[in-house]
């Protein structure tokens, strides 16, 4: 579908071609190149962006595949025909409304929405899911070609999306992440994957956007954004955002309180190194919390016990953990001096981990040797980084003449390349502690996808109110998409194979292509039967073509009502 007016044509070097069809000129934008072996070159993916203007050849008039690929280009307002588009792609709305009934998503939100709020929201989590993206100003185009959740499937406008996000008084979010997690079974025991991220934000006006310590940093203050997974039953529980200078092995604690405020009693974190402080142990152990953290092998905390039974266990069978490409033995120990309580350190090593960290501290140590040596000459002095693996000499005027390898220090570290330590507060095995802290896998990914299939790695907004809607909306969808990620999983693992159209993003795209047309006499009707694909993802959901034809049927009477309601 081509947008109502005309911008430049992008000027990206050598992405950019055109191709003549018929009387029009169209825009091709390359977005990767593939390898043929039988022609033995790269041949480049392309997909068209825009039409040229027919009377300035600079301008073009854009497609919803330009929103796709050009995010950031600020677009004059969409204008839509009053009427919605006579081709409806219903498939992976199907999928979402199943995912949010099964939730009882509707119901639970329904508390703080009314009829017509609850509808927009719904559709502005299905939007960011489908689009992959999470920009206002294009959800009117996403409505136009899907059936929505709105009364009467109203087409609602930007500025009506971002009035509605500003109406938001942070009350639904809490009132929502209540009642969600009053829907879990506390008595239940289970592990909490804890994880945060930060995303980045050129807002002036919003509290809690400061410069901090981001992941990846592009010059722009952030907000630090987190979430509790439960790895039992593969949900998310509930999300957290604070300031972007407030550090994550600070914020800990509070999430620790949040937890038992909602509830949850017999329950263990599983965190990554960042969380690791001696205060974080001792408030999980009041709390009543059990742990599971990661601890690198070179930490000074666990390499005396690395080196205590380094040659016990790395060639030993019984201590191989095929899953994981690992071999790995436990010792019991206090974690500090007056550690109240004996700890399970699992030690682990790995060849392939031992091969490759080899390299990096040798490539590190090169090019930070070249790098001193270019000082020569200088009164430059160590950094604590240049320090740790170098001594430096100077003149008698302070002036740099020679710096040498700490040859003890960079042989204790070779000696601990390959291994890693899991510290557990429960007695379990090796191997029970490595597939626990790896099934925090799946929080990793709710992160990725947030950022890459939720359009959502900075968020679009200039004020508190509606930066804190976008933040549920998303929580929402990540709820729903976590849904969809699980049940495609279990569907590879039954049918025991692994076609690449059985990922989220591959399969909503699959399943956009199930559509409605609407015909002479102005009713919606499937377009066609449904592929072997299309089945195959939609088996993983409980759906058959009948119920496909159901569905179908039931948006087709209900736009026929509005239809009648609106003449």
């Amino acid at each position: 579908m081509y947008l109502d007016f005309f911008i430049e044509i992008p000027d990206v070097k050598g992405k950019i071609t055109t191709k003549k069809k018929g009387s029009s000129v169209y825009v091709n934008y390359e977005i990767g190149r593939d390898y043929d072996p039988e022609k033995k070159y790269n041949v480049p993916r392309r997909v068209t962006i825009g039409k040229i203007s027919e009377t300035d050849p600079k301008m073009m008039v854009p497609n919803q595949n330009f929103m796709t690929y050009f995010p950031e280009v600020d677009l004059p307002e969409l204008k839509y025909n009053p009427d919605r588009s006579s081709c409806l792609k219903i498939g992976a709305h199907l999928v979402i409304k199943k995912m949010f009934d099964e939730y009882h998503l509707p119901e639970l939100l329904g508390k703080y929405f009314d009829e017509r709020e609850l509808g927009l929201f719904l559709d502005l989590a299905a939007y960011s899911l489908v689009c992959e993206n999470n920009a206002g100003q294009y959800y009117p185009m996403y409505a136009y070609s899907h059936p929505l959740f709105t009364e009467s499937m109203h087409i609602y406008s930007d500025s009506k999306v971002s009035d509605f996000l500003c109406s938001m008084s942070g009350e639904e979010s809490i009132g929502f992440l209540n009642d969600w997690n009053s829907t879990h079974d506390h008595r239940e025991k289970i592990y909490i994957s804890y994880d945060s991220t930060n995303k980045n934000s050129e807002a002036g006006n919003i509290d809690m956007v400061e410069f901090g310590n981001p992941k990846v940093d592009v010059g722009s203050p952030v907000f630090n954004y987190s979430i509790a997974y439960d790895t039992k039953n593969a949900k998310p529980l509930f999300y957290e955002t604070y300031l972007g200078s407030i550090a994550d092995i600070s914020q800990l604690e509070y999430t620790l309180g949040k937890a038992k405020g909602y509830g949850y009693k017999n329950i263990g974190f599983i965190l990554d190194r960042g969380y690791f402080s001696k205060g974080n142990i001792r408030k999980m152990d009041d709390y009543g919390y059990s742990f599971v953290i990661m601890v690198k092998g070179m930490a000074s905390l666990v390499n005396s016990f690395v080196l205590d039974h380094k040659g016990e266990f790395e060639e030993e069978r019984k201590y191989s953990i095929r899953k994981h490409h690992v071999y790995g033995m436990t010792v019991k120990e206090k974690l500090y001096a007056d550690d109240e309580k004996e700890r399970y350190f699992h030690i682990y090593h790995s060849t392939g981990k031992e091969h490759g960290e080899k390299e990096q501290l040798e490539e590190m140590l090169e090019r930070l040797g070249k790098a001193l040596e270019a000082q020569y000459g200088t009164d430059y002095q160590l950094s604590d980084a240049d320090s740790r693996y170098f001594e430096a000499f100077y003149d008698s005027k302070g002036i740099l003449t020679l710096v040498r390898e700490k040859a003890d220090v960079i042989k204790q570290e070779l000696k601990l390349c390959g291994y890693f330590c899991i510290v557990t507060s429960e007695k379990m095995t090796a191997k029970e502690a490595i597939d626990l802290y790896y099934s925090r896998d799946s929080s990793e990914k709710l992160f990725r996808g947030d950022k890459s299939y939720l359009g959502n790695k900075s968020e679009r907004t200039h004020y508190n109110e509606s930066t804190e809607a976008k933040i549920f909306i998303e929580f929402i969808a990540l709820i729903v998409r976590n849904r969809i990620y699980t049940k495609l999983k279990e569907e590879l693992e039954r049918i025991d194979e692994s076609p690449n159209y059985m990922t989220v993003p591959a399969a909503i795209r699959e399943l956009e292509k199930i559509e409605m047309i609407r015909g002479h006499d102005r009713i919606y009707r499937l377009d066609h039967a449904l592929t072997k694909t299309q089945k195959t993802i939609l088996n993983a959901f409980g759906i058959d073509a009948a119920y496909v034809k159901h569905r179908a049927g039931k948006i087709s009477d209900r736009l026929k009502k509005i239809d009648s309601m609106e003449e």
